[in-house]
């Protein structure tokens, strides 16, 4: 089983956060590949379903951001899956504004909630690393990250989610540099 955990805090009122943009991708797999109902388990809100040949579990932790390991890890022990199993979307400051960029292990670079994931089940699984952009000046990262995209963001955002969506077969595949190119490539169209 492998599992595609999507980052971010549960609640309307963080719904459209930059932090957020790990949930939303989750939710465009989920609605591109047509997986089943949102169910409460795990500490987070999960959707199974089949890409291919490969049983895919859709993860979103309610645990909130900086516990979002707790619910990773717990989904990875039932499952018996390994930490190379598990792929964590999320939003990444130091890459452009809707730029998506894939790695293998690595540090937290500051991200609580890749930090709490490190910590539940160790370094060794995939980020999908979704840019938000910095704001300039680190005393303005916590309004950018807790903020909403701006409207003038709207097409470009949902331009990324959809070709995360269509792309992530790639992900499943294990095929991550035509999946990066393949979502820049639907994005220059």
């Amino acid at each position: 089983m492998q599992i595609f955990a999507g980052l971010g805090n549960p609640g309307a009122k963080y719904a459209l956060h930059r932090h957020n943009i790990g949930f939303m991708a989750v939710d465009a797999i989920h609605d591109r590949h047509g997986f089943g109902p949102w169910v409460n388990s795990f500490g987070g809100l999960v959707s199974a379903g089949r890409m291919g040949a490969e049983k895919l579990l859709l993860l979103k932790p309610q645990t909130f951001m900086n516990e979002s390991g707790r619910s990773i890890g717990e989904a990875m022990r039932f499952y018996k899956s390994t930490p190379e199993d598990v792929t964590v979307l999320y939003d990444e400051l130091d890459l452009a504004p809707f730029k998506v960029k894939v790695k293998r292990g690595g540090g937290a670079a500051g991200h609580n909630g890749i930090r709490s994931t490190i910590q539940h089940i160790g370094p060794e699984f995939r980020r999908v690393r979704l840019g938000i952009g910095h704001p300039g000046h680190k005393d303005r990262v916590t309004g950018h990250v807790l903020g909403n995209f701006a409207k003038a963001e709207t097409d470009d955002l949902v331009e990324l989610l959809h070709a995360v969506a269509i792309e992530a077969e790639r992900l499943v595949g294990g095929d991550d540099a035509r999946f990066m190119s393949d979502v820049a490539l639907r994005q220059q169209r």
